[in-house]
């Protein structure tokens, strides 16, 4: 399976305007209502999500430079797995593809990584040209479940990579490819990003 690199873009009033801000403790749960493409996002209650049922959803943070994407497609490749894709994963190709959005895109570690039900893709990298003005550290994973690809990609400026770190990860593995997931695996860890 090939997912294409989401294009998140972060909220560029959010960026250079980070006061000191608690990033966690409660949690939402966002669950899908349309039967062909489940999911359960579980999120910072700090966080705002955004979007239609259907199409890409947004969680954006309102004071700190930290955006993560929620994209379903249908895929043909069934009996893609994780472990398998990392293998065959093309460093070339993603940081091209990456770099086109991203200038300056290095590629770092590549992995699998569990989601709540399954296992997925997950691969790193980092950007000292994006088109948001900072340095920037992404997070994209990847998985297929019942003819169905999931990329939850999730981007950060570099500055704030300690404090938002913990929060993608929370989200990462708290996600599940079903509607029925139930919180959490781990509590979000309560940081302070600094100012900037």
């Amino acid at each position: 399976m090939k997912l294409k690199a989401a294009t998140a873009c972060l909220a560029a009033a959010a960026i250079g305007l980070l006061p000191s801000v608690t990033l966690a403790q409660e949690v939402n749960v966002s669950q899908s209502i349309i039967p062909d493409q489940p999911y359960t996002l579980i999120y910072p209650a700090t966080m705002t999500l955004s979007g239609l049922p259907g199409e890409t959803l947004t969680l954006n943070h309102p004071e700190a430079p930290l955006q993560c994407s929620l994209k379903i497609v249908t895929v043909e490749d069934t009996d893609w797995s994780a472990q398998s894709a990392l293998t065959g994963l093309n460093d070339a190709e993603i940081t091209a593809d990456w770099a086109q959005t991203y200038p300056g895109f290095v590629l770092g570690e590549k992995a699998t990584t569990p989601y709540q039900n399954t296992t997925a893709l997950i691969y790193e990298g980092t950007s000292t040209g994006s088109p948001m003005g900072v340095p920037l550290n992404i997070v994209h994973t990847e998985a297929v479940d019942a003819g169905r690809g999931y990329t939850l990609d999730c981007l950060f400026a570099t500055s704030v990579a300690a404090q938002a770190r913990p929060i993608v990860d929370f989200i990462i593995a708290n996600f599940s490819t079903q509607s029925d997931a139930k919180c959490c695996s781990a509590a979000p860890e309560e940081t302070t990003a600094p100012a900037a």
